[in-house]
């Protein structure tokens, strides 16, 4: 079997919650060698996030940070002794990539910040993603994905119209385009250093990102003086596009059918709906001018069907269109990703057999998957106190009697 991509890479990983933790399990999945450096004192928030296997609660039993933290190693190092930095320092020097997602001046308090590392490993790339960047009036302000929601314009888009802005809870900021660009960034840093031997500080505010997601609206914005708004699921220049109810109870079929080929594969699929060829919707234009009516005369049809069995139909007819699925429904009955084995299911000292959600794609040649579960909160501690540090036994034991080791 090949070696994976980024095998013999070191990342000394500090990040915690949602988007750092999900940025260095990016790398953990291609190979890396990503230790966690935790403390048992404060503890990361997603050890007691929902949910937890079986319901019952436990630093080792969050599903959420169990899914984010796979294929890493867990240290606890207590960062507030002399020692705990020293021996962060030690794992620095035999790091490539240090990472991070605290508030600016975090890590300096513990003596870790870029200039003072990159004294320790002059070609280290050290990653810092705090939420709004390492300076600015706004630097030192506080949030999750919530708020860089709502600092973005997210907030202010997503909903539904004449109601209070909805967004998406942390989903979106935390998990796509933050981790996205900042492994990006580390790539092209690792390229970087292996053609001028230079390392690299990469400052990621976590705001900017979000804020390029929404380039038109900003552009519309800037050009015309136009400030968007809420729209729900409806598209500014298409109909129908939509989410409309099906058989049963709370299901549903998203429809977007704005091209004339998609509109033709609409009708041609639902011929038993006159309204469809009603004068009204002749044209792409008078489609958009008339929604409301065609979204009650689509929502009428799709009623009566089972919801898998009209996203075959509008598919055989070329129209985009999917169920609304329920993590049961992904879980359980998604046919397309069992096909791919996205699901990896492995036991957990804890939580017993668990599932994981495997890297979204497929490289030729190698195999990234899912090879351990999340660590215990200080399971590889003695490990690399052993492998990394050279410590035996007894020093090992002297440092946790300490407090040094939590």
């Amino acid at each position: 079997m090949n070696k994976l991509p980024l095998e013999g890479i070191r990342i000394a990983d500090f990040t915690w919650i949602g988007a750092g933790s999900f940025t260095t399990k990016l790398f953990a999945d291609h190979g890396a060698d990503v230790i966690k450096i935790e403390s048992a004192d404060r503890l990361d928030a997603l050890r007691g996030s929902r949910p937890y296997a079986q319901g019952v609660p436990g630093i080792n039993r969050s599903g959420y940070f169990a899914d984010r933290n796979s294929n890493k190693k867990s240290v606890t190092l207590n960062l507030k002794t002399a020692q705990g930095q020293e021996l962060a320092r030690q794992l620095i020097e035999t790091s490539d990539i240090v990472a991070n997602n605290f508030t600016p001046g975090t890590m300096e308090k513990f003596g870790l910040g870029y200039e003072a590392v990159k004294k320790i490993r002059p070609d280290v790339i050290y990653l810092a993603m705090s939420m709004q960047g390492s300076s600015g009036p706004e630097h030192k302000y506080l949030g999750f994905g919530l708020t860089i929601g709502a600092l973005t314009g997210l907030q202010f888009l997503s909903g539904l119209p004449d109601k209070e802005p909805a967004g998406t809870g942390t989903n979106f900021p935390d998990h796509i385009p933050n981790p996205c660009h900042a492994a990006f960034a580390v790539l092209a840093a690792l390229r970087h250093r292996r053609r001028t031997g230079q390392g690299q500080y990469i400052d990621v505010a976590q705001t900017e990102p979000t804020v390029a997601l929404l380039g038109p609206t900003m552009m519309d914005c800037a050009a015309n003086g136009n400030v968007g708004g809420r729209t729900g699921n409806r598209h500014p220049a298409a109909a129908p596009h939509g989410v409309y109810p099906c058989q049963g109870v709370d299901r549903w079929i998203a429809i977007s059918a704005g091209t004339e080929a998609a509109w033709s594969g609409l009708v041609a699929a639902l011929p038993e709906v006159e309204g469809l060829r009603a004068a009204q919707f002749s044209t792409a234009r008078d489609r958009v001018a008339n929604r409301d009516e065609l979204d009650a005369a689509l929502a009428q049809a799709t009623s009566r069907y089972d919801a898998d069995a009209l996203m075959t139909r509008l598919q055989r007819h070329g129209v985009p269109a999917g169920v609304v699925r329920s993590a049961e429904d992904i879980v359980e009955r998604d046919l397309q990703l069992q096909h791919r084995n996205h699901w990896v299911r492995l036991q957990h000292p804890e939580m017993g057999e668990a599932i994981y959600n495997a890297p979204p794609f497929r490289i030729s040649g190698h195999t990234e998957t899912v090879r351990w579960p999340a660590p215990l909160l200080g399971q590889h501690t003695d490990e690399v106190c052993r492998d990394v540090f050279g410590m035996d036994k007894a020093e090992i034991a002297s440092l946790r009697l300490k407090g040094v080791l939590t």
